[in-house]
């Protein structure tokens, strides 16, 4: 073949072979545009779920798990990307300790923030490394008021602290239940002591003496001692600061010495287990307490909904802040959604200015990080159930 000619033939082949891989690379008319990336975002739980209380913190836990997988059905897309959320749930015991331990593996595990914890006695100290690494917290029960006084902006809460919370109790202890002479007990945590602290302030201020001090602890189930000693000092009412399963075993055994009088109590006591654990030794209208939290009117439906659709995803009946733990794990999300990032120094600015509708009610927060207007509700026991008697703000 001629020099020439070949080389217009091997030119040409070139050319057709170029053209051929520009039209290879062309995307086809019609074809979907590409998916949009995928990301994991954990976010930290914190309760305790072993232990003398792990009814409570379980029921926490479960309302973290319903809010994690609603967002994960309804789909959330954040900074351009699609997240699924993964909950790391951790059991603190309610034990400062092992709640510090807890925290520190939350941290260790790169977790984009923090649902809990449940006591105050764990969820104070453990606030400390959340601050150190930048993570926000949202407890959804711990109502010790150094919790969000200690200058930490990422530290939130969703319920009302233990001064609105003892001081209501103690002032409806004398002006309602005519209380003139109150016994206190606490168990010497953060919560229990606290809420005690608050209501004796509250019965002194409103005109009511207070005749006894006494301590237990949170595993203690004799309590004769120190009930005999009260019983000498006859007392109207006496308030327990503590949980409910030292609340219980304290009822059967005022009611075997003999004692009548009113028993009150934080929102520690205000269980549905609480009438469980007493064994049938309260009488109608015997015990009293304040649970952190309220439903005014136009939100009952919605929390009758969050119950049912609890009850029929756990099997059992909401027992006190799982619909506070599922509102406050979205309003962490709503502040990244409104930040567009899951960076918790990007968000953490959104999350002080939220501004969200839960099925608890609304929710924005003050520069303390606690809770705007928040809500109390009033029970007394009747028939072993509760009964609510007013919601206050």
């Amino acid at each position: 073949m001629h020099l020439n000619l070949k080389l217009a033939v091997i030119a040409a082949a070139v050319a057709l072979a170029a053209c051929g891989k520009k039209e290879e690379a062309a995307p086809a008319a019609g074809a979907a545009p590409a998916a949009a990336p995928t990301q994991v975002v954990k976010i930290g739980h914190v309760g305790p779920t072993s232990g003398a209380i792990a009814h409570l913190g379980k029921d926490n836990e479960n309302g973290a798990r319903m809010a994690i997988d609603d967002l994960n059905a309804a789909g959330v897309t954040i900074g351009g990307a699609r997240i699924t959320f993964e909950l790391l749930p951790e059991d603190d015991a309610a034990d400062p300790r092992q709640g510090v331990a807890a925290a520190q593996k939350l941290i260790d595990a790169k977790v984009a923030g923090v649902i809990g914890h449940l006591n105050s006695g764990t969820t104070i100290p453990a606030s400390q490394l959340y601050h150190d690494a930048g993570i926000p917290q949202i407890s959804p029960s711990s109502t010790n008021p150094k919790y969000t006084r200690q200058g930490f902006p990422g530290a939130f809460r969703v319920v009302a602290d233990d001064t609105a919370l003892g001081g209501t109790l103690g002032r409806y202890a004398v002006e309602t239940l005519g209380g003139k002479s109150v016994a206190v007990i606490d168990d010497r945590t953060a919560y229990g002591q606290g809420v005690a602290d608050e209501f004796e302030k509250a019965v002194v201020a409103a005109g009511g003496t207070v005749v006894g001090r006494e301590f237990t602890n949170d595993k203690a189930t004799d309590f004769n001692a120190i009930l005999t000693t009260i019983r000498a000092r006859r007392p109207d009412v006496i308030f327990f600061g503590g949980m409910d399963a030292v609340a219980g075993p304290m009822l059967r055994q005022m009611k075997q010495l003999g004692i009548e009088a009113k028993f009150m109590g934080g929102d520690g006591i205000c269980t549905a287990q609480l009438s469980v654990l007493a064994a049938g030794s309260m009488a109608d209208d015997q015990v009293y307490c304040a649970k952190a939290g309220g439903i005014d009117p136009e939100d009952v439906p919605g929390m009758e909904k969050f119950r049912a659709d609890f009850r029929t995803k756990f099997g059992m009946d909401v027992q006190l802040y799982a619909p506070y733990v599922y509102d406050a794990l979205n309003v962490m999300v709503q502040a990244m959604k409104d930040a567009n990032s899951t960076d918790p120094a990007v968000y953490l600015p959104a999350l002080k200015a939220v501004n969200y509708k839960g099925v608890t009610g609304p929710i924005a927060f003050d520069e303390k990080g606690d809770i705007k207007n928040g809500a109390l509700t009033l029970i007394t026991y009747r028939g072993g159930e509760r009964h609510e008697l007013a919601v206050i703000r």
